[in-house]
């Protein structure tokens, strides 16, 4: 049987997803990590150093999707748009578990300003949902739309040799194209243009930092 939650009880959840997202082990499906069983090809020390920048900017990536997914599922009206919010985030989780053992293999640690970047984007996320049902799943499209183009610019420049990254990243690739299928067929609209270029702005400064920091 459903329980129905209280607004204390999500928020407790909640808390409890932020810690495990930004210090512990966050909950994840049944799928296993795609580069598992593919060989460790050697890597030239700047491919490698290259490389783990690449994901420790995925892994920062994957900790904002956290954070924006968890703001929008405290605030949205309707239950079937929380349960999608919810699951979007668990198969996010996948994302970040993976990014995260790939920057360790390739000798690095991930962003130490992980904490900024979950607060800002909890904050974005929740001011998403408080906007409306139609403007989150609007702005979980336009987000996973943006993630696609980044992801294929890192794929781009990952050496032919890392293919270890390269399916982490191609398989996320297909689940973020699928993300924003669903929100737009839940009912997502389309953004105005200055919400856009203000969103491409602020995935930018993420993306340049969390490279070296």
């Amino acid at each position: 049987m459903d329980r129905n939650f209280t607004p204390f009880d999500r928020l407790v959840m909640e808390t409890d997803a932020a810690m495990r997202t930004l210090f512990g082990a966050p909950q994840i499906t049944e799928r296993a990590n795609p580069a598992s069983g593919l060989e460790e090809n050697e890597l030239s020390p700047e491919e490698k150093r290259h490389a783990a920048g690449l994901m420790r900017v995925n892994h920062a990536g994957e900790v904002a999707a956290q954070a924006l997914y968890q703001g929008q599922a405290l605030t949205a009206r309707l239950a079937e748009v929380r349960d999608k919010m919810e699951r979007a985030a668990l198969e996010e989780n996948d994302h970040l578990a993976w990014c995260g053992q790939r920057v360790h293999e390739l000798g690095q640690q991930t962003s130490r300003l992980n904490p900024v970047w979950y607060l800002g984007s909890l904050a974005i996320g929740a001011a998403a949902g408080i906007a409306g049902d139609r403007w989150s799943l609007g702005f979980v499209a336009e987000t996973e739309h943006q993630v696609v183009r980044h992801l294929d610019r890192h794929l781009d420049q990952l050496s032919s040799a890392d293919a270890r990254s390269r399916a982490i990243l191609e398989q996320m690739k297909e689940d973020e194209q699928h993300h924003a299928t669903v929100a737009i067929e839940s009912g997502g609209g389309p953004l105005p243009a200055p919400i856009k270029s203000l969103m491409t702005l602020s995935s930018r400064v993420m993306t340049t930092v969390a490279y070296y920091l």
